[in-house]
């Protein structure tokens, strides 16, 4: 990614933080308009540097993902894009790397889930 389109998205991001935290007033019609075109501008611009950078499998199996959890294709384009912003990217990424960009992924935010049942007594439950 440029440093151009960079920077502007950094000051969409300021924008919607001072917006959002600024003050509680409605936006007007004009600016709710410009803001959803800046918002699919950007959504564009990151479609296209992530086909750039992933394959065509890749992407099919990104937007399979996004189908069902969406969140968690997000995370994963966005570990994507940074890493090709950082230059640790040199060629396009490939189905199996992106499965274990996934693996890599999954390790880090599983969930432990404990249940614990807690039976109540009755009052004329006797234990002897």
């Amino acid at each position: 990614m440029a440093d151009p389109e960079l920077e502007a998205i950094r000051q969409r991001r300021m924008q919607e933080l001072m917006a959002k935290h600024g003050g509680g007033s409605q936006p007007t019609p004009d600016q709710q308009k410009a803001q959803d075109e800046a918002k699919s501008e950007a959504d564009e611009r990151r479609q296209m540097m992530l086909s750039q950078i992933l394959s065509a499998q890749a992407r099919e199996r990104l937007a399979r993902i996004a189908l069902v959890k969406p969140e968690k294709a997000r995370g994963v384009e966005d570990v994507v894009l940074r890493a090709a912003q950082m230059g640790q990217i040199v060629e396009k990424v490939s189905e199996e790397k992106l499965i274990s960009l996934l693996e890599q992924i999954n390790t880090q935010t599983t969930k432990q889930t404990k249940v614990t049942i807690q039976r109540r007594r009755s009052v004329l439950d006797d234990d002897d």
